[in-house]
């Protein structure tokens, strides 16, 4: 599915968030990287985040 740059950045920003509070990583984390933010996007380039995008009609 290809994501919208604000549908990306929720869900980066969700899942950052997540790991913070101690949730697991989902992938390996690779030797030096500690930032939440930088692993949450390692883990949305991998494909890995089990995060939904729900798309709706806009109503009128």
């Amino acid at each position: 599915m290809e994501y919208t740059k604000f549908e990306k950045a929720r869900i980066v920003g969700a899942r950052a968030l997540q790991l913070a509070y101690g949730a697991p990583p989902l992938i390996k984390v690779p030797e030096g990287v500690a930032d939440p933010l930088a692993l949450a996007e390692l883990e949305f380039k991998e494909d890995v985040i089990p995060i939904a995008v729900v798309r709706g009609k806009v109503q009128k």
